[in-house]
């Protein structure tokens, strides 16, 4: 599995599960980058095979239905789309 990582400023481990074509997908790692945070994700679609297998299990744990954007917050809290302000509200203002 490739996790890109990018840097920014640290408000806890931020990580996307993503598609490459998907629009709400890019519109959440824009916002990421527009505020300087650091997060890292992986486009699920652009994985091999067998490794998108793993990965949607691991996605279908913190989200039973497989949509994108999932974004997973410290390992321990996840919400589904483009939604600023949960994720604010998730690492802190």
């Amino acid at each position: 599995m490739e996790i890109v990582h990018i840097a920014g400023e640290d408000r806890g481990e931020i990580l996307l599960y993503t598609l490459s074509t998907c629009v709400w997908c890019r519109k959440m790692k824009r916002w990421l980058d527009e505020k300087g945070l650091a997060y890292s994700y992986v486009d699920v679609d652009l994985e091999p095979k067998e490794e998108k297998k793993v990965i949607m299990e691991e996605v279908e744990r913190w989200n039973p239905l497989c949509s994108f954007p999932t974004v997973v917050v410290d390992q321990k809290e996840c919400f589904v789309g483009f939604k600023p302000d949960r994720l604010l509200e998730l690492v802190g203002k």
